[in-house]
């Protein structure tokens, strides 16, 4: 069975086949899947309104739809997928603890505190640790996340808890939701002063989500106007009933300010882990986690936070977290002092990587460095084609000529610099959120971690783009580049201003839109003929008043004969004059245009700048 004929061509159309595809493949990957050429097949992409080339990476709408015109069923890949089959390649595979069930012994339970903006959260695991991160944060909000171990004191003796600290204003959604994905608890920081705000509610929902369960804070309850049973009922409407109310919920009155109520939120916590939770891992097999976060430390490299899941991370290990890999060079605890080993549920800071890894993804220890840079490479080519297709503009032949005869769409161009990893995937995330409409796009074409850099600077210049470096700036004289390639580079240390001040920019972009405004109407009573003018029309003006130099049109028998005109003369009797208002009589002169008869109509308007609607 034969397909239609494009360009000549005529190929061979599938039954119905599942063709199983990675993400970012191009027409070439496809091509070789079902033995036809590449040529042929963007051939058959351009007739449905495609523009690509052969080996451009394209995304998976773009394939579904080449595979529905042939007959196929395209199926993409999940990145999930893609790590599963690259580690089976190499005999490795992530998640579930290995051995038999006596080879699983009980772990901490790792714990995310949430909450409102304000509400207390770094001063609650300030209380926690005694010891003071909030001192140093700019405009008091959590810039990045980290992970600390505490022991509480039990009847049973200590117990080991870790805490994962993520941010909480809106803009950090996806740092939150990462915080979700690892942790066991979630305690959920809410002011006895404040009560349920959205802030809270969106990080119950990353909770409940994640199906974790909860342990409520109330903090400050010292404070003058404090309610705690307020919180309790509010709470109750979203499903966190109060065991005091006959629900499951654990809430703990606190002040983290005053140090009350943080032995008794520990032991809920450990209380609710032992009756919904089975905490135990195999600590005897190669160890697999979770990066929390990682930055560029000047004098020591790369450094990557991790939370050890399962096995025990040594140091001398061979790992690959993501698209980063290397060998465990030294081992820091949240206190900074070396360690040896890592256990299931242990976070620590690990040296030795090659590049920074992103937060949230995933560390396992391989047999040898070569399979750990095998393994990372293609990581890295896979995120690459993906990137590619995802930021490819998709147009269609029809965009293409409607964009030539409207102007090209305008686009900001970014490229994001950051002191760690999640703020920058956080800050982009919530760029990419701004909407100012379908006129004017954001791009972010690279972001890294670390001081801002001369291939940065040519990047941008290369690209138009502007640089946002957050915590960061410019290594050497780069700055002195930037300046002479004309090059923007803005600092930032508060995401919100960063936020603002790109939604401003976007919005600066946008062209203005003007509304038509009438100024005025004049009747023809009569037609002159001038040798030197042309075309005079003796007129009475209806309403409003005419201006010389506005634009103008001619209305005959209520249908417009002529668009696009101008007042070029204006005259009262013998007189030039700029103005002739309601009720007067005036000689008007439309320039080159002469086609003008009595009783025709002129109206005169002007285009005023319209405001946008916020």
């Amino acid at each position: 069975m034969q397909a239609p004929s494009i360009g000549g061509v005529r190929l061979s159309r599938g039954n119905g086949e599942v063709v199983r595809l990675p993400r970012g493949s191009s027409v070439t990957d496809f091509a070789e899947r079902i033995n036809e050429t590449p040529a042929d097949l963007v051939k058959v992409l351009i007739g449905l309104g495609e523009m690509v080339t052969a080996t451009q990476s394209i995304d998976d709408d773009t394939l579904r739809l080449l595979g529905e015109e042939l007959n196929y069923q395209i199926e993409v890949v999940s990145p999930e997928d893609e790590d599963r089959e690259l580690l089976e390649s190499f005999d490795l595979e992530f998640g579930g603890d290995e051995g038999q069930d006596e080879d699983l012994m009980a772990r901490p339970p790792v714990v995310t505190v949430m909450g409102h903006v304000d509400h207390g959260k770094t001063k609650l695991l300030d209380a926690i640790r005694s010891t003071n991160v909030v001192s140093g944060e700019a405009g008091g909000i959590t810039q990045h996340i980290g992970a600390y171990q505490v022991v509480a004191l039990t009847p049973d003796g200590e117990r080991a808890i870790t805490f994962i600290d993520t941010p909480g204003h809106e803009a950090f959604t996806a740092m939150r939701a990462r915080g979700a994905q690892v942790t066991d608890i979630a305690i959920l920081v809410v002011a006895a002063d404040d009560g349920v705000k959205p802030q809270t509610i969106e990080a119950l929902n990353h909770a409940q989500a994640a199906q974790v369960p909860i342990v409520v804070a109330v903090n400050k309850v010292d404070k003058e106007g404090a309610d705690p049973t307020k919180v309790r009922a509010q709470l109750t409407e979203y499903g966190l009933v109060a065991e005091e109310y006959g629900g499951d919920t654990m809430f703990v009155d606190v002040s983290a300010k005053q140090g009350l109520g943080i032995d008794s939120l520990l032991d809920a916590v450990l209380l609710t882990a032992d009756a919904a939770l089975d905490l135990r891992a195999n600590p005897s097999q190669d160890a697999q986690g979770v990066a929390i976060e990682a930055h560029l430390d000047r004098g020591r490299g790369p450094v990557a936070t991790v939370l050890v899941q399962r096995g025990t991370l040594r140091a001398g290990d061979s790992i690959v977290a993501g698209d980063a890999f290397g060998r465990v060079r030294a081992m820091l605890d949240d206190e900074g002092n070396p360690v040896q080993e890592a256990g299931p549920s242990y976070p620590v800071q690990v040296l030795g990587l090659t590049s920074v890894p992103s937060a949230g993804d995933t560390f396992l220890v391989v047999p040898e460095d070569r399979v750990a840079r095998q393994i990372a490479q293609t990581r890295q080519a896979r995120e690459r084609n993906a990137q590619l297709a995802k930021s490819r503009v998709k147009r269609s032949l029809e965009d293409f000529l409607e964009s030539i005869q409207k102007g090209e769409v305008a686009e900001l161009t970014l490229i994001i610099k950051g002191d760690v990893s999640g703020s920058v995937e956080a800050l982009e995330d919530a760029l990419v959120k701004i909407d100012v409409g379908d006129e004017v796009s954001l791009r972010v074409i690279h972001r890294g971690v670390g001081a801002i850099t001369k291939n940065d600077v040519t990047l941008a210049s290369a690209s138009k783009a502007i640089i946002i470096g957050f915590n960061v700036r410019p290594e050497g004289k780069v700055a002195e580049l930037a300046a002479q390639e004309g090059v923007e580079v803005r600092y930032y240390s508060v995401i919100y201003q960063a936020i603002e001040e790109v939604e401003a920019a976007l919005k600066g972009m946008l062209k203005p839109i003007y509304e038509e405004v009438q100024l005025g109407t004049a009747e023809v009573r009569e037609v002159f003929k001038s040798s030197k003018f042309g075309t005079i029309a003796g007129c009475l003006v209806r309403s409003g008043d005419i201006r010389r130099n506005s634009m103008a049109r001619l209305i005959r028998d209520g249908a417009v004969v002529a668009d696009g005109l101008g007042i070029a003369g204006l005259r009262r009797f013998k007189d030039d004059v700029t103005e002739v208002r309601e009720g007067f009589e005036c000689g008007i002169n439309l320039g080159s245009f002469q086609d003008v008869k009595v009783d025709d109509v002129i109206e005169t308007f002007e285009l005023r700048e319209k405001p946008r609607k916020p």
